[in-house]
């Protein structure tokens, strides 16, 4: 049976991960959190600056977009699992600030023994795909959000996974009519998460 106390031992590990070359600017691993097993286990694309300097996941604006959104569904944050497929932060320098830069399929692949590892442990009923990036280590070819979202698909991992926006690109739009429609599907996205995963652990 899956445990907590697993995740511990994994996270430990990737505290030290240097699989790729993020490491070196990262301020640390950012590993996932939550409960082992879990219905839901939701997976980002990786840290923001706010979560590298933290340490925690889904903690800077787009974790807060992403809690509204939880909410909204019905989903209680605390019963469900989040990570990312990337564990450290991938920045460049504008300024005195740090902005996220895209990390290229090389380090997802190499991110990907951890996420692989978290699926293993986590046991989820469901997995919620946010974002391009997050495809990558779910699904083989070449994946779209676009063409998967709005059904339930099957991922590499076998596990029923619903698949979404990241929460950060509803935080870029600057029309504020188009920003609710946004987030209205993505709660609609959330909701369909929640029920399949209801459904899933009812049989």
């Amino acid at each position: 049976m899956a445990s907590p106390t697993q995740l511990s031992v994994v996270a430990g590990e990737a505290a030290h991960c240097t699989r790729c070359d993020l490491y070196e600017r990262a301020t640390q691993t950012v590993f996932g959190e939550g409960p082992a097993p879990a219905p839901l286990m939701f997976v980002g694309e990786q840290p923001g600056d706010q979560e590298d300097r933290a340490g925690h996941p889904f903690v800077g604006p787009a974790g807060r977009l992403l809690d509204e959104g939880l909410v909204a569904a019905g989903i209680d944050r605390g019963t469900v699992y989040v990570t990312n497929a990337v564990k450290h932060f991938k920045w460049t320098a504008r300024g005195k600030r740090r902005i996220h830069e895209r990390p290229n399929a090389a380090e997802v692949k190499a991110c990907t023994y951890w996420l692989d590892r978290e699926v293993e442990i986590v046991d989820p009923d469901l997995l919620v795909a946010l974002g391009a990036t997050a495809l990558r280590p779910l699904f083989t070819g070449k994946a779209t959000v676009s063409a998967l979202r709005g059904a339930v698909q099957e991922s590499r991992f076998g596990v029923p996974t619903v698949v979404t926006v990241h929460p950060s690109s509803i935080i870029r739009i600057q029309d504020p009519g188009e920003r609710e429609d946004q987030f209205t599907a993505f709660v609609r996205d959330l909701r369909l998460a929640a029920d399949t995963a209801g459904e899933l652990a009812a049989h």
